[in-house]
């Protein structure tokens, strides 16, 4: 039963957080500064409740640590939606761009905003340092190797690039994406991803495990295995975006149910591959080797 509540209370999360997020900037009426200045208290009072949390090796810490690592992260996606952090590149990429120079062109794009994440990554290491409860760091690194697995992918060029979550203020970044029907990167992946979330669901029914160490890897079992989803919502012919509709504007929703149309149509698309995190490799090392330890 246990195991069942983590599980819900992860996917519940997931979709409530990232739903509210795009409500904030898409719907809301709030000025998007307004918006900014309240993910930004929230995410103090959540790298607090991070601290807090990390010396309680309880069921109930595991499951506040892993809500923190999530608005913690709320704040990630705002700052960038909203325009406030992106890059020192705020145009369109040139139509002839290739290879390194665009890559170089798409990292100018965002280098602000990866900067920023690589900062709060560390203030999340800082705050839970060498203390029983890793609940909200692992969250908060799956979180952010997930991420960059993504940017890559849609970079090199995948056949749903997620667009209609771009708000007008950063449009030109849809620029950097590519639509093809594979990439390198693909093959690598999800099976990479589903490696790790076995693994983490190995050790949560592991029968030496207590209450806490159980509770944790549910949690990030669940989590790497929504990972895993949302890398397969980058290449099936599926209305993802359907599942936070309320929290998209009818735009959005317009040209998102355009695009499914399209790939569903492709014939190009019955030759497409799995995909998934490959640098997320090092995280799951990481847990295999020092989670029971850490967690």
């Amino acid at each position: 039963m246990s195991y069942v509540v983590g599980i819900l209370f992860v996917i519940a999360a997931w979709w409530a957080s990232t739903g509210a997020v795009l409500y904030a900037i898409s719907r809301s009426r709030w000025p998007l500064p307004v918006v900014m200045a309240v993910a930004t208290g929230l995410a103090t009072l959540a790298i607090v409740g991070l601290w807090l949390t990390s010396g309680l090796e309880t069921v109930l810490a595991a499951f506040f640590a892993f809500a923190c690592a999530l608005m913690v992260w709320a704040w990630v996606e705002v700052s960038f939606l909203t325009g406030v952090l992106t890059g020192s590149r705020r145009t369109p990429c040139p139509a002839n761009a290739s290879g390194w120079h665009r890559f170089g062109l798409a990292t100018q794009a965002l280098i602000y905003h990866e900067l920023a994440i690589l900062a709060l990554m560390l203030v999340v290491v800082a705050v839970t340092f060498d203390a029983p409860n890793q609940v909200g760091c692992w969250t908060f690194a799956i979180l952010w190797l997930a991420r960059v697995s993504a940017k890559l992918n849609v970079f090199l060029g995948v056949p749903n690039l997620t667009e209609e979550f771009i708000p007008t203020q950063i449009s030109y970044v849809k620029s950097y994406f590519r639509n093809r029907p594979m990439n390198a990167l693909l093959p690598v992946s999800i099976t990479v991803s589903t490696i790790i979330t076995v693994l983490l669901t190995l050790q949560a029914i592991d029968a030496n495990a207590n209450a806490f160490g159980a509770a944790s890897m549910t949690l990030l079992a669940t989590l790497m295995a929504l990972v895993v989803v949302e890398h397969w919502f980058l290449v099936l012919p599926l209305p993802s975006a359907s599942l936070w509709s309320w929290g998209l504007d009818e735009t959005s929703l317009a040209d998102q149910a355009g695009r499914s149309k399209g790939i569903a149509a492709d014939p190009s698309f019955v030759s497409l591959q799995p995909s998934c995190s490959v640098t997320a490799i090092g995280a799951a090392y990481a847990m295999r080797q020092g989670g029971q330890h850490a967690l």
